[in-house]
């Protein structure tokens, strides 16, 4: 549409151009001549339009994207705001051409000018939308950014909201793109920080928390998904929906999701996974100082976790639990879900 106006505006402008200055170079016949320039003016005027036309929607598609069917209020007012300005300067701008020119010419540029301006002025102040909030002292409901699916980066599950780990990765800087959370996600989070059973509570209220945690990383670029999908209720199935439609990367440290997604060709990062590829080591032979937190699996297996997660499972410690103790590594072995420790107590 955009290519279409720009290339008629450009055409009565030549047109009428040639109409007024044909007579001038054939003065034998004006009538004639005012006819061929005008001939001569639209077609140039359409070819030129055409171009200039491909030219500027070309431009405008690199500008973030502004007012579309899928736009939430934020967009919306910042987009307005944009058009509000945009023909305010096109009118300053265009002044000379209605003043200085024929009105036949003057007006086709000057309302090329004012809608090419409100145009490119109402795509970048959408796609601006957070700071021009930011700027007028407003925010978006909960601090976050909410938005329908634009942009490609990342997307939050619960387990690695709850995990934490996601934080130092934010911090870090490893998280180019936006992380997004889908409402979805929120509302799980919330049913566990709602329940009556105290450990869904503490990882329900956790899981909320960290997502506050990363508005307030300056590195990080966070904001709420709020296009539902359709039809599926469980949601590791409209988290792998979702990612597969926009190309975005799953963040997760749920195994079987994990599985799932790269199963459907789709990008995974586990920050558990993360964390046990970055730290060091630990061997056989080594000495660790471990507090058991419950019997394990096996008659007389105490079971103990390094502050990163990693089990530990040491012989003979059933009966220890709530004890710290010594423990000599005897084999360290890697699943699916990560590393565990085997060992035994240091007499």
């Amino acid at each position: 549409m955009i290519v279409e106006l720009v290339r008629l505006l450009i055409t009565l402008a030549l047109m009428a151009i040639g109409y007024k200055v044909g007579p001038s170079l054939y003065s034998e016949s004006p009538d004639t001549a005012q006819v061929l320039g005008a001939i001569i003016g639209t077609g140039t005027g359409y070819v030129v339009g055409g171009v200039v036309g491909r030219l500027f929607r070309s431009s405008l598609d690199s500008i973030p994207k502004s007012i579309v069917a899928r736009s939430t209020g934020p967009e919306l007012f910042a987009g307005a705001f944009g058009v509000v300005v945009g023909v305010f300067i096109g009118l300053v701008v265009a002044l000379p051409a209605v003043v200085f020119l024929p009105a036949e010419v003057g007006v086709p540029i000057a309302v090329l000018i004012v809608l090419m301006l409100a145009v490119a002025a109402a795509r970048l102040f959408s796609g601006r939308a957070d700071e021009i909030l930011a700027a007028t002292g407003l925010r978006r409901r909960g601090g976050l950014v909410s938005r329908s699916l634009a942009d490609t980066g990342f997307l939050l599950d619960s387990s690695a909201a709850i995990d934490g780990r996601v934080l130092n990765i934010a911090r870090l800087g490893l998280l180019r793109g936006r992380v997004w959370v889908p409402g979805f996600v929120i509302d799980e989070l919330q049913g566990l920080a709602d329940s009556n059973d105290a450990e869904r509570r503490r990882r329900g209220r956790r899981g909320l928390d960290v997502i506050e945690a990363l508005r307030d990383i300056p590195e990080a670029d966070i904001a709420v998904l709020e296009d539902t999908v359709p039809g599926v209720e469980e949601v590791d199935a409209k988290l792998i929906a979702a990612a597969g439609r926009a190309d975005l990367t799953i963040i997760t440290t749920d195994h079987n999701l994990s599985q799932a997604s790269v199963a459907r060709d789709i990008e995974v990062l586990n920050p558990f996974v993360l964390a046990d590829a970055m730290r060091a080591p630990v061997s056989v032979g080594d000495r660790v100082h471990v507090s058991i937190r419950r019997a394990g699996s096996e008659p007389g297996q105490g079971v103990a976790f390094f502050d990163d997660g990693t089990m530990v499972v040491v012989e003979e410690a059933a009966n220890l639990v709530g004890e710290e103790v010594d423990v000599e590594v005897t084999a360290t072995t890697r699943t699916a879900v990560g590393r565990m420790v085997f060992g035994r107590l240091v007499s």
